[in-house]
């Protein structure tokens, strides 16, 4: 462990060779060590492009970037995230990286959710790398009060943000109330398996991260509601 000096507090920080322990890593394609981090070679494969090569470079702070290589004509020493990785070569699907991305062990290609790598992937690293543009909002339920069902609510856009806050701050919300969607209390509610799964691009059983929960921002706080919530997020946002 090595010390960074950061004002007047001395901050430790986490060299790779006490990290990465994990002895799988040694069988992985292209594997070397770096101060921080670890560096592997990886890949994503496009129906139509065929296989693009990349350098995934694991931080310690546990943020993942990916140098591609894909091409002659690609931009070589551009860092992508893992996310605009798999959008970059063309793979298709909804932010699936963890399965689209490939890193080789013993001439095999081998999803990253499948390798020891994925187990130092932290959200909070990434999202503050400045690299995660979008704001997510995943979906919510409201138990209607006359027939006890849970009826979910999609938080795509704006409007459909706007249509769930009301309806969370009415007590007495029931399913006739419905704005997004023709559903009355006769209709079924979701098995619980279903319920897992609400919308978050990074995994589907997410119970909660920060690629889909927002704790405030203009897409779900509201300036003309007067509720406490929206009045403490107007006062308190930046400018």
């Amino acid at each position: 462990m090595a010390l960074q000096v950061t004002g007047e507090r001395e901050v430790p920080i986490m060299i790779s060779e006490t990290l990465f322990r994990e002895k799988e890593l040694n069988d992985i394609d292209g594997f070397k060590r770096g101060h921080d981090y670890v560096e592997v070679k990886c890949g994503c494969t496009s129906k139509k492009y065929g296989d693009a090569i990349g350098l995934l470079r694991v931080f310690a702070s546990g943020q993942f970037q990916i140098t591609c290589d894909c091409s002659p004509v690609c931009k070589r020493g551009k860092r992508f995230t893992p996310y605009e990785f798999e959008k970059h070569t063309g793979k298709g699907g909804r932010n699936r990286w963890k399965s689209h991305i490939w890193v080789v062990m013993k001439d095999k290609k081998v999803p990253l959710w499948k390798t020891p790598l994925l187990k130092y992937y932290k959200h909070i690293a990434n999202g503050a790398s400045g690299f995660m543009k979008r704001v997510f909002h995943r979906d919510e339920f409201i138990k209607c009060y006359k027939c006890k069902k849970e009826r979910r609510f999609r938080l795509r856009t704006k409007e459909q943000c706007r249509i769930y806050h009301d309806a969370s701050l009415n007590e007495r919300w029931k399913c006739a109330d419905s704005l997004h969607s023709k559903i009355t209390c006769k209709d079924d509610e979701e098995r619980v398996s279903r319920k897992n799964c609400r919308g978050c691009p990074d995994w589907p059983s997410c119970s909660g991260c920060t690629s889909c929960v927002c704790f405030g921002c203009l897409k779900c706080r509201f300036l003309d509601c007067n509720c406490r919530t929206c009045v403490d997020f107007m006062q308190n946002a930046a400018p």
